[in-house]
């Protein structure tokens, strides 16, 4: 099922949020994502965020600001589940344009969305990791 955040969510959803950046941008020290934990946490709680959950857990999460897809979380054990395309179909059906940004490191994150229909519109740096990343872009057709 998928419904909006409540604020009763938000320490699953930031723990999801921790352990999957941990894990997919290995390329990044943990120290980034571990000090931006709590700023992270009260931007959700004004976020447009939708949460994917399954037997009263929730599982996986998407946020937007407006056309721009913050991220898609999905928890470790149920990665590669179909999780992930739930949570952007639903939001798919709410936009006409969806926007991104993605770190051309994360070669399995960039497969997922061009396997979803985006395109890569042009190349980036993230000024708060020194990272290169790709800037996406999804049109309804």
């Amino acid at each position: 099922m998928i419904r909006k955040m409540q604020n009763t969510d938000i320490n699953r959803v930031a723990d999801i949020w921790l352990k999957t950046n941990l894990k997919a941008h290995d390329f990044i020290p943990e120290q980034y994502w571990t000090s931006n934990y709590e700023l992270v946490k009260e931007m959700m709680s004004q976020a447009e965020v939708y949460v994917y959950e399954d037997n009263k857990m929730i599982q996986g999460f998407v946020g937007l600001s407006n056309e721009y897809i913050e991220g898609i979380f999905v928890s470790d054990e149920m990665q590669s589940c179909g999780i992930g395309r739930l949570l952007l179909d639903y939001i798919k059906n709410k936009k006409v344009r969806l926007r991104l940004n993605v770190y051309q490191k994360n070669a399995r994150a960039i497969s997922f969305y061009q396997r979803e229909g985006f395109d890569i519109q042009c190349e980036g740096l993230d000024e708060a990791t020194g990272e290169k990343e790709y800037t996406m872009l999804w049109k309804q057709k």
